[in-house]
């Protein structure tokens, strides 16, 4: 199997070097919007490298990864549907829903098959909660809490460019909420605080975010973001049952420290950013990939599911600056108009 990538950044280079390494990848071919970087990706592995991405469909590739800049992935998606090609891509589908619903309908015309990335849905734990709470080993499930927060935030022209803590950082954990419960989110209550360094307000942003979610069900789930975690990167999901309490996240890597006296849990280094502690995941979400590619498996996150953690982010997002809770469903029929 041949196999274009589009975007060679931090994550990309990672994808490259995990794709080469690949049994079924014979051949691996890069690209870059810089050319400087796509050839020091290129010269490090031994592969091709082009200028554009229509120089990388023109090299006969069978599947095609984005891991592009956000504001180029909806076209990428639609170049690689028109081209006929599997298609993976980073998440966001796009930077907004206008352009992801482009997308979906364009999937639902052609059949294309289309994964995008939502990582922690390979992370073990995660896969782990989903599995315990399908098989009735928790009970019925009460109450959740996820955290996200990262030890620094991301250079400034990231975040004027990011959409916001919401629908950036936050998105993750409102689809690992719904893929990991099975239930949809119906209602959220969010709020938010810029502190730290001022360009979070000069673009609208937050960079403290808490939300409280309603499932479809009943069960709440309180949601904490946070862009300046000093003690390391911290990812965690709790989900509290009438027979058991389960956390995702909780090893000695965990960035917390107990005020108990003689408790020394943790006892390992914090992980100091999202690479180190997906890395894992990350490998798999390729693996599941190029089985896709090859026509093994269907798309273990479609682009329908994609929109559906936007919906939430939106919401959460309007939430945030209104001041109300707001209904997922009100999302969603103010864009069926």
């Amino acid at each position: 199997m041949r196999i274009g990538l589009a975007g060679v950044g931090r994550i990309g280079a990672e994808h490259a070097r995990a794709l080469h390494t690949h049994p079924d990848v014979d051949e691996l071919v890069v690209s870059d919007a810089d050319p400087l970087r796509a050839a020091r990706v290129a010269d490090e592995l031994g592969v091709e490298h082009t200028t554009d991405v229509e120089q990388l469909l023109a090299r006969g590739i069978d599947a095609l990864v984005i891991a592009a800049a956000t504001d180029a992935h909806a076209a990428l998606i639609l170049a690689g549907i028109d081209a006929g090609l599997p298609v993976f891509c980073e998440k966001p589908v796009a930077g907004e829903v206008k352009g992801t619903l482009v997308v979906r309908d364009r999937v639902a015309e052609t059949g294309a098959k289309v994964h995008i990335g939502f990582q922690r849905r390979f992370d073990a734990g995660y896969s782990a909660a989903r599995e315990a709470l399908a098989s009735g080993a928790l009970g019925d499930l009460h109450r959740m809490h996820v955290i996200t927060a990262d030890p620094a935030p991301p250079p400034a022209e990231y975040i004027a460019a990011s959409g916001g803590a919401f629908r950036d950082m936050l998105i993750h954990d409102f689809d690992a909420v719904r893929w990991v419960t099975g239930r949809d989110v119906v209602e959220v209550y969010a709020t938010g605080a810029a502190r730290g360094a001022e360009f979070f307000a000069s673009v609208g942003d937050v960079s403290e975010a808490a939300a409280l979610l309603t499932l479809d069900d009943g069960t709440l789930c309180t949601v904490q973001g946070s862009r300046y975690n000093g003690a390391g990167y911290d990812v965690r999901m709790e989900l509290a049952g009438t027979r058991a309490t389960w956390v995702v996240g909780l090893d000695d890597r965990l960035p917390v420290q107990s005020a108990e006296p003689g408790v020394e849990f943790p006892a390992g280094p914090a992980v100091p950013a999202f690479w180190p502690r997906f890395i894992d995941a990350y490998r798999a979400e390729m693996t599941t990939f190029v089985a896709m590619a090859r026509g093994e498996t269907g798309s273990p996150c479609t682009v329908e599911e994609a929109l559906q953690a936007l919906f939430v982010a939106e919401a959460a997002d309007l939430s945030c600056r209104e001041h109300r809770p707001v209904r997922v469903e009100e999302v969603r029929a103010a864009w069926s108009r």
